[in-house]
């Protein structure tokens, strides 16, 4: 997928305006439901031409046609910085996949390239709106790693929206963790509470400290979390990152996951005075059918599958 540029001073190529105006009557539920045009069963080109140029008129608006083997698949807008001055953040204005192709991940990469464009400038984070209403649009973008962070009206036709934010640059962080497992094939997790990523269950572990390895940092964080300090980490589990708020970072935390045979107990007085400092708001022991039936996330998410093919 290549992303084009559109003019910057909104008159559009007559083969590149008819291609935006098929694109744009694909979408007609859409359009119903934003109001944007008179009749959405019956778009034209120069309503498209309109649309376009409003668009690009706003300073450090810029619109790209997405295409894939040349072919037109969705266009997308984007503001350096959005009229309201309070608003540190660029914003994404539109993202339109033509109907006949969605389901495809073409809406996925198109967002994933003009988020690139944006970090490659410098920016820090986007954001976005999206209509009340829209429940198709917000799951998609909520997938894409977007938090919803408030609730307004927007400024043209004061329609009811929910905004969305995502930081777009990361601290990077390892970490290691180890996957206590007791010898009836339960797993002790902890549940953690994280401000963007709410309530979960982890399994023991945290940062590696300088000078560490992944293995050694497992080992010292299980015996400060649980108290447990007769047990190592065994054999590597997996690797696998995410991202989440640390003290107010954005970070993307790279993690070494190892297992270990141990008994099932309680963790230690002592580890647990320290576990609200820490996030931690529970502790549980896991069977793996309760593992695999979980309604609450699960870190790393497929942790039920590597446990079941775990023979350690």
């Amino acid at each position: 997928m290549i992303l084009e540029p559109l003019p910057a001073d909104g008159v559009l190529p007559a083969p590149v305006l008819a291609e935006l105006t098929a694109l744009y009557a694909s979408q007609r539920a859409f359009h119903t439901l934003s109001g944007e045009f008179p009749d959405p069963a019956d778009i034209r080109p120069g309503q498209v031409a309109d649309a376009v140029a409003a668009e690009l008129a706003v300073p450090g608006a810029e619109m790209l046609l997405a295409r894939v083997d040349g072919r037109p698949v969705a266009v997308v807008s984007t503001l350096a910085r959005h009229p309201d001055p309070a608003d540190p953040d660029p914003w994404i204005g539109l993202l339109m996949v033509d109907a006949a192709l969605q389901g495809r991940g073409f809406g996925r990469r198109a967002a994933g390239l003009a988020e690139d464009r944006l970090r490659d400038a410098g920016h820090r984070a986007v954001r976005l709106a999206v209509l009340d209403g829209n429940s198709a649009g917000l799951a998609f973008w909520h997938t894409l790693g977007y938090t919803t962070v408030d609730h307004r009206r927007d400024r043209e036709l004061g329609r009811p929206c929910a905004v969305l934010r995502k930081v777009l640059t990361r601290t990077p962080r390892r970490a290691a963790r180890t996957a206590v497992i007791a010898p009836d094939g339960a797993v002790f997790l902890f549940r953690q509470e994280n401000i963007e990523t709410g309530p979960h269950w982890a399994l023991p572990g945290g940062g590696i400290e300088p000078g560490e390895s992944p293995r050694e940092g497992a080992a010292r964080e299980l015996a400060e979390e649980t108290g447990w300090t007769d047990l190592a980490p065994g054999p590597l589990l997996c690797t696998w990152e995410h991202d989440f708020t640390r003290a107010g970072v954005p970070v993307r935390q790279h993690e070494h996951v190892y297992a270990a045979r141990g008994p099932r107990r309680e963790p230690g007085a002592s580890a647990l005075t320290a576990h609200p400092a820490e996030g931690i708001l529970d502790w549980r022991w896991w069977t793996p059918d309760q593992l695999a039936g979980s309604a609450e996330p699960v870190w790393p998410p497929d942790l039920a599958r590597l446990l079941t093919g775990w023979t350690g």
